[in-house]
Order: C-alpha cells, then sequence, then structure tokens
C-alpha cells in the first residue's frame, strides 16, 4: 500500500451530546462548504503557472483559519470574506474542531490519516492566553517556544517537525529567506494519509503507452489499466471518475475533459457549484479505466496571491492581528505551502504541508464507458463523509 502524505490541520479529542450533533453537523457543513468555494478560488490563482499542480486546499484553510482566530477588524473582514468563512468565530471554530475530528475519526479504518498542529513562538514574547486556548482547544495547536534571532537553528527544528508529520514526505518547508530574526509566530499544520484503492491496478497490466502533452507534444508514461464498476460521469464535455481507497471513505475523483486540449477552457469554468454538482451525480457503471502512474511535488508562495484574492490589510503596515498578542504590530510575512502526491498501482501516497509567518513590524510583503487519461487532467481527493476536498491538482505531464 502506498502512503500518502499531506498538510493538514491538526484534530482534537472531544465529545459530543446527540442533542448537540444536529446543530454540528449543520455548522460543519457550512464549513466545508465555504473551504471548498476558497479551494476552486486558490485553484483558479494557482492554475495560472505552467505544469502540473497539487496542493491540500484543505491544509491551506485550516492554518489560516488558526490565523483568523488572532485577527480583528478590517483585517477579520478581509480574510473571512476571502477565505469563506460565513460563520461568526464563535461558531467558526468549534465547526472546524468538529470537522477535524470527523475525518480522524475510525481508528479501525484500512488507510492512514493523520493531521497535525503546532505554533512556533518567539520564546520571549507574550501571547494572549485566549488565543492560545482557543488553538489548542479547537485545533489542537500546542505553543512550541524557539528563538528566531538563530533563525537557521529555528528554520531546522520546524521543518523537522513537519518532515516527521508527514512521514518523511515533506523535506524542506521553510526556506532560509522565509524567517527574519523579528519572527514572532509561525502557525504550522500537516496531514499524512497512506491508503490502498478498493479495486487496485494490476501491475502486469500496466504497459509505457503514449501520453499526449499538448497537440504536438507527446510522451511516453506507464499507463495502468483496470476494468470494474465505478461511480462515473458523462458530463458531455468531461468525464468524471472516483476512484474509492479501501474502506471507502476517502476516494480520487478524475475530471477528464474530452478534447485533448481542452483542460485550459474546462479549468476556466471550473466552479464549487459545479464541482459539487457533478459529484452528486457520479453513477456506479462499469468502466474500462487507463490511468497514468504519476508523481508530483509542489511548493507555493501563497501570500503572492492572497493580497489580490481580497485579503491585502493581512500583509501590510495596518495588520491588525491584536486577538494574538493584544497589540497591532504582527502580520503575515508568508504562506508557504508545500504538497506531494504518488499515484500508481496500489495506492496513493500524499502529503503537504503549511506554513504561516508573522513577524513584528514592516516586512517584505460490460465495459459500457472508456475512461482513458492519456491527455491533461483534473484530479481531487475526498473525503466522502463531510464532502471535504482534501487534495486538489492537475496533470499535464506525468513525468514531470
Amino acid at each position: 500500500m502506498r502512503g500518502f502524505a499531506v498538510t493538514l490541520l491538526l484534530w482534537v479529542m472531544g465529545t459530543m451530546s446527540r442533542a448537540d450533533a444536529p446543530r454540528e453537523d449543520s455548522l460543519m457543513h457550512e464549513v466545508v462548504q465555504g473551504n471548498n468555494q476558497f479551494a476552486i478560488d486558490i485553484y483558479a490563482r494557482l492554475r495560472q503557472q505552467p505544469g502540473n499542480l497539487f496542493l491540500s486546499p484543505y491544509s491551506l484553510s485550516t492554518a489560516l483559519a488558526m490565523t483568523y482566530a488572532g485577527a480583528r477588524g478590517e483585517t477579520a473582514e478581509q480574510m473571512a470574506k476571502v477565505l469563506h468563512f460565513d460563520l461568526t468565530p464563535d461558531r467558526l471554530h468549534p465547526a472546524f474542531e468538529a470537522l477535524i475530528r470527523q475525518v480522524n475519526e475510525n481508528k479501525s479504518r484500512p488507510y492512514r490519516l493523520s493531521v497535525a498542529n503546532a505554533l512556533w513562538g518567539q520564546e520571549s514574547d507574550p501571547f494572549l492566553p485566549e488565543f492560545l486556548r482557543l488553538l489548542a482547544d479547537r485545533y489542537g495547536a500546542g505553543l512550541r517556544r524557539v528563538d528566531f534571532q538563530f533563525t537557521e537553528q529555528a528554520r531546522r527544528t520546524i521543518n523537522t517537525w513537519v518532515e516527521e508529520q508527514t512521514e518523511g514526505k515533506i523535506k524542506d518547508l521553510l526556506m532560509p529567506i522565509d524567517l527574519l530574526p523579528r519572527t514572532s509566530l509561525v502557525l504550522t499544520n500537516a496531514i499524512y494519509f497512506k491508503g490502498d484503492w478498493a479495486s487496485p491496478f494490476p501491475k502486469g497490466a500496466t504497459r509505457d503507452e503514449t501520453f499526449t502533452v499538448t497537440g504536438d507534444d507527446r510522451v511516453s508514461v506507464p499507463m495502468m489499466h483496470r476494468a470494474g464498476h465505478f461511480n462515473y460521469l458523462d458530463g458531455g464535455g468531461f468525464q468524471a471518475l472516483e476512484l474509492p481507497y479501501a474502506g471507502d471513505a476517502l476516494s480520487m475523483v478524475v475530471l477528464l475533459p474530452k478534447p485533448v486540449d481542452g483542460l485550459t477552457e474546462f479549468e476556466g469554468g471550473l466552479s464549487a457549484k459545479g464541482l459539487a454538482d457533478w459529484l452528486a451525480g457520479l453513477r456506479p457503471c462499469r468502466v474500462d479505466v487507463s490511468l497514468p502512474r504519476f508523481p508530483i511535488e509542489a511548493r507555493f508562495e501563497v501570500h503572492k496571491v492572497l493580497p489580490a484574492m481580497g485579503m491585502p490589510a493581512a500583509f501590510g503596515s495596518e495588520a491588525d492581528f491584536s486577538g494574538i498578542n493584544g497589540k497591532r504590530d504582527l502580520f503575515i510575512s508568508a504562506v508557504i505551502h508545500k504538497a506531494f502526491v504518488d499515484v500508481n498501482e496500489e495506492g496513493t501516497e500524499a502529503a503537504a504541508a503549511t506554513a504561516v509567518v508573522m513577524p513584528r513590524g514592516m516586512t517584505r510583503p460490460e465495459p459500457v464507458a472508456t475512461f482513458r487519461a492519456d491527455h491533461p487532467f483534473v484530479f481531487l481527493i475526498r473525503d466522502i463523509r463531510t464532502k471535504s476536498i482534501l487534495f486538489l491538482g492537475r496533470v499535464t505531464n506525468p513525468r514531470g
């Protein structure tokens, strides 16, 4: 079984009465809808760069939700709008806690899925007890003290934690340029998943075949083959296929434009509502599947796109994160995200991690269907129970 590591946030142990369950489920559903909308929004920004793409929007949403817990005034308003946090903070953070608990429940599952959060604070800096208590209670993010005056040592400490939480799949999340001696706080999350396909692809059926990158560019890739019953949708201009992992709690959904050069147009029309409708429209069908083996590793400086999406206040001198330390001297200097995925005959291994860096002061800103993925496509990994999009990406060239 191949693993799958990813940035995610941490989980909190909690109990819930029967009377609280319907309300909690409703609030959690609202958080999921907002997170999935942000997933499509951030994908639309990051897809402008060429080549393969892979990220964990769930990880980003959770890391930024922890940061949002300390935001006030216009900074909080902008973050809530961009991140689609439509609940008031007193309802949002408990809903995130419920979502994290739901994702992590069922210890007898036939796959591994673990999440972790942590705060890294300058050893001499004070932080408000209510902020630390909220993140510990709702996100399981404990405070760890480091000395950012020794930036390289602090960087190695944080990177080592991320690497350990992602089973060695996410290395060097933070680069030397990401930390400053005046850094006060870094918020991190990590996720790890390892699971087999419910129906593995026979290794003997894999053979080198042609994958069309563009109309004139073709490469030879190992193409996996499997025929069976899967959830499937013919959407007219595209096909959708759901490949479940063992346990049927998580799945990969592949969205394949029918024209070999149709990815750009398809991505341009991608929306959260459309995606939800497509997923709801999947129906069991016998499908002859061809899917390339592929690994993807990507690193994003998300702080370069978030201001343009509508939350510039968090990154400038007017930032108000007084809910963290009682002062208005903190702002976000960097939001770093790194993700990895490896898809093969046995299953999937994926990993992702997110770091939000906050310094003090000014900063630098029988078969009835054939599904042949032999040209660029979009894919996602979702939690079927909560409907959360855990990972989202595209393959333009399986060879990288």
